[in-house]
């Protein structure tokens, strides 16, 4: 099926060479093309340009013609950090915050990540499922075309492995691309409480094995943070995940600043996420690498610490991108608009480095920008049309509006 997507008040990111990623001053370029077309087909992007160069349409069986009636064109938001499946949600311990607990505290008495864990042994994989496509199917009504999703709430063998299942049946059902990541190492269980070296070996010689042996991972995770892995945890995880070729993306960063961003770009990270503490040398470690810095501002914003200084790792030359880290405790909610928002507002990133970030930087950051993350021949139809906007920067000053009338993903329309 073809499809000619006429009408267009402004097509955004558009490539005619394909980036890896952008960086620095880079971030503040963004292409587009007033008064265009695009076509797709096959699932793919084929072409684009003016409308004044469009071709009179004929009338074919095969042809389908979208009228953007003065829309913008996006291509769909890359996400490159997320927890989709989970158990059970944590409304309970953000009253606790409001009533003046911290996250930390919270963790100290066994909610946090632990509570997520005990509420998901007790799911079955059925709701698991079940729950977390209703979730996936929101998500992409707000624009997001791509996923990464972690595991973390099992801590055990079982459930780590049940979670995975369900991201893969996800993947599987799903026209979206989606990458899983197996994050055993997001917190120690109370089994192991006082022995984590034990817990460590657990994940090595049994999980990491029995996740490749069914192909349920594409990256490792590790929680490098004060109180729940240190560096030398995360290098062990990691360098036990190198015989299956699991790719680290790792948290570092949140709370406190321990040596995880040197480490992680040594280890050859994709992506370092969170880093909402850095000190200069962090910043240094990153220049010239291949490790993208990924920022989570609704979890700052939901926490209330503080946000990742974008304005500063990008004047000194670094790519950032942008994500979710949509989970049941510290950010419930996965609309990457949102995000785009908080960006702007709370990051002083300006709209354009904003979109680059959550598009070509992000797609980076899963390992698909060869096929995703702008409007490029040859990369996947996955687009968004706006309803009548004023301009590109309209969409992270509305916030809390959404401006998205019609998603494509694989050149199809998404509607269920």
């Amino acid at each position: 099926m073809k499809v000619i997507v006429k009408n267009i008040a402004e097509l955004v990111q558009v490539e005619e060479v394909i980036k890896e990623k952008v960086s620095g001053k880079e971030m503040k370029n963004l292409s587009t093309l007033k008064d265009a077309f695009l076509c797709m087909e096959d699932g793919l992007i084929t072409d684009f340009g003016f409308m004044c160069n469009l071709t009179e349409i004929e009338e074919q069986s095969n042809l389908k013609v979208i009228d953007a009636k003065g829309g913008m064109v996006f291509p769909t938001w890359i996400d490159a950090h997320s927890h989709l499946v989970f158990g059970g949600t944590r409304e309970l311990e953000f009253v606790d915050r409001i009533n003046g607990l911290t996250y930390q505290e919270i963790a100290n008495r066994g909610g946090g990540i632990l509570n997520s864990a005990e509420k998901l042994a007790n799911t079955s994989e059925e709701k698991l499922y079940a729950s977390a496509s209703k979730r996936l199917i929101e998500l992409i009504k707000m624009g997001t075309g791509a996923l990464e999703i972690k595991s973390g709430y099992g801590l055990s063998t079982e459930s780590e492995l049940k979670m995975l299942r369900v991201i893969k049946r996800l993947k599987e059902n799903f026209p979206i691309t989606i990458k899983a990541t197996f994050l055993g190492a997001h917190a120690v269980p109370l089994k192991y409480k006082n022995n984590k070296k034990e817990y460590l070996k657990l994940i090595a010689e049994e999980m990491i094995p029995l996740v490749a042996k069914d192909n349920l991972a594409d990256y490792i995770d590790v929680f490098c943070e004060k109180g729940y892995f240190s560096v030398a945890d995360m290098e062990y995880i990691v360098n036990a995940s190198k015989a299956y070729d699991l790719i680290p993306k790792v948290h570092v960063n949140q709370f406190n600043s321990i040596g995880g961003i040197p480490a992680a770009v040594k280890l050859d990270a994709l992506s370092v996420d969170h880093l909402e503490v850095m000190n200069p040398k962090d910043i240094d470690a990153l220049k010239g690498t291949r490790t993208m810095p990924t920022l989570l501002p609704s979890c700052s914003f939901f926490l209330k610490i503080p946000y990742a200084p974008a304005r500063k790792m990008i004047d000194q030359g670094l790519p950032v991108a942008l994500a979710t880290d949509y989970n049941p405790g510290s950010t419930p909610s996965g609309n990457m608009n949102f995000v785009l928002s908080l960006a702007c507002i709370q990051m002083n990133m300006n709209p354009e480095e904003a979109i680059n970030a959550a598009t070509i930087n992000a797609a980076y950051a899963m390992g698909i920008s060869k096929t995703e993350g702008s409007i490029a021949k040859g990369k996947k139809g996955n687009i968004f049309i706006t309803n009548k906007i004023p301009s590109y920067s309209f969409i992270p000053y509305n916030f809390g509006h959404n401006c998205i009338e019609r998603v494509f993903i694989n050149g199809i329309e998404f509607d269920r």
